[in-house]
């Protein structure tokens, strides 16, 4: 394979109407047709039973050829989990999950990583979902500070290693502090990374918009038109794995009224195989 089909999108739990949004975002799964796939705000039901519609992670998969981890980050109560989901067309060796810091009282956020076994090699991939409130960059920055170091920690730079995808609703702007750390724009307490911005790469240069108002399930919340929801791949690395090829905004037809979730998605091609400078 010489590119890597990456998607991330904000299910918005089962608010909304699911019953009516879960086909729409299950038809655009199937025409994008990703290979590796980030879900946030995913519900998680633990039984005895466990029917596939206890995991709406697995729901969303179901027939189109993915294998599925979840991660909680919040609970619920009754054995109901909220947290965030890699569906992927290669099987998942590995996977772990870690909360993330936040605020006393507040919901709860979480680090999701997975290891692919794909045909270019073992890949990485982190899911994440940061606190959502306006006011609280300041929590973001700090989880943004943890990722990083879990990311260095589970994926080290090496010559072999495939560059690790870090993707997920971010709740922050392209020129927030939290962002441009991740971007390599700011430093913070010393210590500079840098994870390539799929849609800021290769996107179309429009703004992006991910919770726009144009969407009738984001117009409720009466907040800003804002890009928040990324595929960030530490990379390319001196084979050119990791480089974004093209990106694009995704989920956001809606069908009548009918939007399959209130943030739209994310879609990238990343460079898979190692290519000649």
């Amino acid at each position: 394979m010489d590119r890597l089909r990456v998607l991330t999108l904000n299910i918005w739990n089962k608010q909304g109407g699911w019953p009516e949004r879960l086909p729409l975002i299950r038809r655009e799964l199937e025409a994008l047709a990703p290979d590796v796939v980030g879900l946030q705000e995913v519900l998680h039901l633990d039984s005895e039973a466990q029917p596939i519609e206890n995991d709406q992670a697995r729901e969303i998969a179901r027939d189109l050829g993915y294998y599925t981890a979840f991660g909680p980050a919040w609970e619920l109560g009754g054995g109901l989990k909220f947290g965030n989901a890699v569906l992927s067309r290669f099987p998942i060796v590995a996977a772990n999950n870690f909360p993330l810091p936040g605020e006393a009282g507040e919901e709860t956020r979480a680090l999701l990583h997975a290891e692919l076994d794909a045909p270019c090699g073992r890949i990485p991939v982190f899911v994440t979902h940061l606190n959502w409130q306006l006011h609280h960059g300041f929590v973001r920055e700090r989880q943004v500070m943890f990722l990083v170091e879990k990311v260095k920690e589970l994926a080290p730079v090496t010559v072999e290693g495939f560059p690790p995808i870090l993707l997920g609703d971010f709740n922050a702007e392209p020129d927030s502090d939290e962002i441009r750390f991740l971007k390599g724009w700011t430093t913070r307490l010393g210590k500079s990374v840098y994870f390539a911005d799929c849609f800021g790469v290769a996107g179309d240069g429009s703004p992006g918009f991910t919770y726009a108002r144009s969407n009738r399930f984001a117009a409720r919340a009466c907040e800003p038109n804002r890009r928040i929801d990324y595929i960030f791949v530490r990379g390319p690395d001196r084979k050119l794995r990791g480089e974004p090829l093209t990106a694009r905004v995704a989920f956001n037809t809606p069908q009548g009224d009918i939007f399959p979730t209130d943030h739209y998605g994310v879609y990238a091609e990343i460079q898979a195989a190692p290519r000649a400078l």
